[in-house]
């Protein structure tokens, strides 16, 4: 039994990823930064930490393809998954007045995605950095008050930044999905989402056939992502997320289908579904 559980996350202390891993472990837990992802997967395998904690997905700007790639690489089990709300906010030294800011320093996707803010004060420079709250860190630390930040509200707090302006994003409707990682199999008793990995022979058809071994027994499938296969141009894995557990009868005739069909077939995961964020229509 772990007592406090040690988490790899890819960034500096008070990041979104911190945050996602406190709701995914939910009490005390042990964060180790890092600067890379790659790094962050090797810690997990040397068993130097308990879990690791890696965005998948955003839902504006859409998956991150490294950690789709890392994952396979490494042999991560998927444990859990949360839907964090991002919500950015213009962090600056305390004292420092909106007059005085020059540049304004971020990771490039919460600059993208701050794009109107930047269009209403076209006087800014926008700077990319490796990490949002490592952009909190170094604007406190340098005491730049001709920099502000973008970041989240843990970021503030956590690197005494002031909060000047919040929820600057274009888009209220931004989350990202987090997974939980762990060199271990686990699986809640209430899991019903599953993740798989699988590839096939490029023969007419053959999508459509793997895809039907849910459809013939109603599994509803939630994401399907194709990845490149290392030294075989213009072959492809497929990542796919489907409502089910590997214990129900169907699930497994579905898996046992697939088998048949496909050349290579991997279970990621079957982990509880976050519903925290409901799904709507166009």
């Amino acid at each position: 039994m772990i007592n406090i559980p040690t988490v790899a996350i890819q960034g500096e202390r008070g990041s979104y990823g911190e945050e996602a891993a406190a709701l995914l472990l939910k009490g005390n837990i042990h964060i180790h930064s890092c600067e890379h992802f790659k790094e962050v997967f090797q810690l997990t395998v040397n068993k130097e930490v308990h879990y690791c904690v890696v965005p998948i997905e955003n839902s504006l700007s859409g998956s991150i393809h490294k950690n789709y790639d890392l994952m396979l690489r490494h042999r991560l089990n998927i444990v859990r998954e949360t839907n964090l709300q991002i919500k950015h906010n213009l962090i600056i030294v305390p004292g420092t007045s909106f007059k005085e800011i020059k540049t304004v320093i971020s990771h490039p996707v919460a600059l993208d995605q701050c794009e109107k803010f930047f269009e209403r004060f076209p006087q800014l420079t926008k700077r990319s950095a490796y990490d949002t709250s490592g952009s909190v860190k170094w604007i406190t630390e340098q005491k730049l008050q001709d920099h502000a930040a973008i970041a989240g509200k843990q970021a503030a707090e956590y690197y005494g930044g002031e909060i000047l302006m919040t929820g600057i994003e274009d888009n209220e409707e931004n989350f990202t999905r987090f997974f939980l990682l762990s060199c271990d199999r686990e699986i809640d008793k209430d899991a019903g989402k599953t993740s798989i990995v699988f590839s096939f022979r490029n023969t007419p058809g053959a999508l459509f056939k793997c895809l039907g071994v849910f459809a013939l027994r109603d599994l509803d499938l939630t994401k399907i992502e194709s990845r490149p296969i290392h030294g075989r141009p213009w072959e492809y894995l497929f990542y796919l997320d489907f409502i089910g557990n590997i214990e129900e009868e169907k699930t497994q005739n579905a898996l046992n289908h697939l088998k048949e069909i496909a050349e290579f077939l991997e279970v990621l995961g079957c982990y509880s579904r976050d519903t925290t964020h409901p799904e709507k229509g166009m």
